[in-house]
């Protein structure tokens, strides 16, 4: 067992001045907003978060996948602190400001392709999905969408129609919108499926030429961490070219470093027309952009996209940074090793524990997924969640993932040390031991 260094759980979950905070939020926070954690936020570094009652825990979530850069790194901060000295609004497409412009300048040299391009900011990843989908429409005159089985692209009508997860995401808000076509997506562990039963199931679901746009994620993430073969984003980038329309990388959770290149799809050696990013882009802050070729980009008439909150300077600033840092602290290469540590330690416990079926990731983008038998690989949900919970109350906070909740997925900052990780595996560990003990 490792020494506890930076985890430490002093009190019952909640503790006592957590607990009065979160019965205020059963008075008057609406209940859809349902917490992950039993205890509320007081002081984050980097990857430890403190409670207000002194616990503290190795965040593996990352703010779910917006931290790339550890939290509060101090160059954001920094940034943060001089753009408040100078002004915090004006609307973009008011008055325009020279971070937003610079922003777009470091995005487009760190998207693939050979092609001039051009970016826009939004605040969600839904809405860059959803103003993705509008561009490629405006560009190819099209109305059609294909989406993949597993996909999950946001929770605003278009984006929630895309996402595949029925409850609890989708549950009760229908009807969605209309010419959303779902492909099935290679999952490695689970199916053998080819580019030409994916190209047939395109065929027979709506003719390709009334296509705008295939949105993709690279690597999946909500819907488990499932790492596609080699072939499959070349051949959807060869589907793209025959039949004319918009090939969209969705990189919200797998890119600005995450898997080990700056985009996952770079790991394909593909080069969307589009790519949609967030999360991490901000540091935490309401960030989102599309960035990619400048002909399609151009399409919408001035004005047709936007909003009056889209790419704020401070966030535009924070994004500045975060590129940089990525640049200048070589993260790429960092989410590369912390990766391999990563899937080390799980590959460790599969060894041991039955009720782990597969480890996957690429970079630092790593998930297991839990099956009660290896050879049915029946779904060990009620497992999973139980593991989590137990690593959770004592010091380590890994979020799950897939459409039945039986991953554990791993979105850490890249700044982790490499005696964090252990200790936090560690963790983990303890609660695989203590649920087959149970």
């Amino acid at each position: 067992m490792i020494e506890r260094r930076f985890s430490r759980v002093r009190t019952d979950l909640p503790g006592p001045k957590s607990a009065l905070v979160l019965a205020a939020k059963e008075r008057f926070v609406a209940a859809p907003l349902a917490a992950y954690a039993p205890f509320v936020a007081n002081r984050y570094e980097g990857v430890i978060l403190e409670d207000l009652d002194g616990n503290r825990f190795i965040d593996f979530s990352g703010g779910w996948g917006c931290l790339n850069v550890g939290q509060r790194h101090q160059r954001v901060v920094n940034a943060l602190k001089d753009q408040i000295d100078h002004f915090l609004h004006t609307d973009f497409m008011a008055v325009p400001y020279e971070p937003l412009i610079k922003l777009a300048e470091l995005l487009c040299k760190h998207t693939p392709g050979p092609w001039p391009k051009k970016a826009a900011f939004f605040n969600s990843g839904a809405e860059a999905v959803e103003n993705a989908v509008k561009i490629a429409r405006a560009h190819t005159k099209r109305k059609a969408v294909l989406v993949f089985e597993n996909a999950f692209h946001g929770r605003t009508l278009l984006a929630l129609t895309m996402t595949h997860k029925a409850t609890p995401y989708k549950s009760g808000f229908g009807p969605f919108a209309p010419s959303v076509y779902r492909l099935p997506y290679p999952y490695p562990y689970r199916n053998a499926i080819t580019a030409k039963e994916i190209e047939r199931a395109l065929l027979t679901l709506v003719d390709p030429y009334e296509v705008a746009a295939m949105v993709v994620e690279p690597v999946i993430g909500e819907g488990g961490f499932i790492v596609p073969p080699d072939w499959f984003l070349p051949e959807m980038r060869r589907l793209a070219d025959r039949y004319g329309f918009v090939l969209v990388c969705d990189e919200i959770q797998s890119g600005i470093g995450r898997t080990g290149k700056f985009f996952a799809c770079e790991h394909f050696d593909v080069d969307p027309d589009l790519i949609c990013t967030a999360k991490s882009l901000g540091s935490g802050l309401p960030l989102s952009g599309v960035v990619g070729r400048a002909e399609i980009m151009d399409a919408p008439p001035k004005g047709g996209i936007g909003g009056t909150y889209v790419g704020n300077p401070l966030a535009c600033r924070a994004a500045i940074e975060v590129i940089q840092i990525v640049e200048e602290e070589n993260l790429v290469e960092r989410a590369k090793h912390v990766g391999e540590r990563i899937t080390e330690g799980f590959e460790r416990l599969k060894s041991r524990f039955d009720l782990i079926g597969d480890v996957r990731g690429l970079g630092a983008m790593v998930g297991m997924e839990l099956v009660r038998d290896r050879d049915t690989k029946e779904p060990a949900s009620e497992e999973t969640s139980r593991i989590a919970e137990s690593a959770l109350r004592d010091g380590a906070i890994y979020p799950t993932a897939g459409l039945l909740g039986n991953v554990i997925r791993v979105l850490v900052a890249l700044v982790i040390t490499d005696e964090q990780i252990d200790e936090a595996i560690s963790i983990l560990e303890a609660a695989f031991e203590e649920e087959a003990g149970g």
